[in-house]
Formats: C-alpha cells, sequence, structure tokens
C-alpha cells in the first residue's frame, strides 16, 4: 500500500525555519511530481510548492522564502521554510502525483498532514 508520511511540523517564533520531509512508502514504479501544499484555518487548500523533474515553482507568497528538493534515490520531498511569518500557519500536505504500476496512469496521494505554526 502506497503511503506518504511527513515529518517536520511544529512551532516556530517568527523569522524562524522548519524543514519537512516526505517520504513515499510502498511497492510503487514511478513518482512523477511532488509538491507541498497547505490549509489554514477557514480558507481553502493551496499549492506552496511543487518539483517536477529539473522544474520547481512556488506560491508568490514564499518565493525566496521556500525551497523545495527531490532525494530520487530516497523517494523523498523536502520543504525548506525560511524567514517564517505568521501567515505560513497551516497544516503542510505532502501531495504526489505516483504511478503504481508501469503502462497506468499516475495518481494523486496525499499525505496526512504535519502542523506548522509561527508565532509573531
Amino acid at each position: 500500500q502506497v503511503q506518504l508520511v511527513e515529518s517536520g511540523g511544529g512551532l516556530v517564533q517568527a523569522g524562524g525555519s522548519l524543514r519537512l520531509s516526505c517520504a513515499v512508502s510502498g511497492s510503487i514504479f514511478s513518482i512523477n511530481a511532488m509538491g507541498w501544499y497547505r490549509q489554514a484555518p477557514g480558507k481553502q487548500r493551496e499549492l506552496v510548492a511543487a518539483i517536477s523533474g529539473g522544474s520547481t515553482n512556488y506560491a508568490d507568497s514564499v518565493k525566496g522564502r521556500f525551497t523545495i528538493s527531490r532525494d530520487n534515490a530516497r523517494n523523498t520531498v523536502f520543504l525548506q521554510m525560511n524567514s517564517l511569518k505568521p501567515e505560513d500557519t497551516a497544516v503542510y500536505y505532502c501531495n504526489a502525483d505516483i504511478q503504481v504500476v508501469a503502462g497506468f496512469p499516475g495518481y494523486d496521494y496525499w499525505g496526512q498532514g504535519t502542523q506548522v505554526t509561527v508565532s509573531s
């Protein structure tokens, strides 16, 4: 069974840093795009950052502060978050487009979410 297991959330003061990790476990054929989303209370889930092949894209609100990276050998994606602001407070979700079996389309998988709280 494919699972995405996240770690690294927590409480940090404004201006601080956190690093999120998301590891894919289970038997798979390949991972296409991977990304991080977040959802703050009362708001819709939004894309924070994504990585596919050698390309990355970021939400305007995090450009220059967050960096997404990927370790293909370990099927893991990271989100380095620097200069955190109170408005970054949210539950962060890992997402991956995973091809479980060769010749079949990829399918979206989600992590369970990890809380990031930035205090002012």
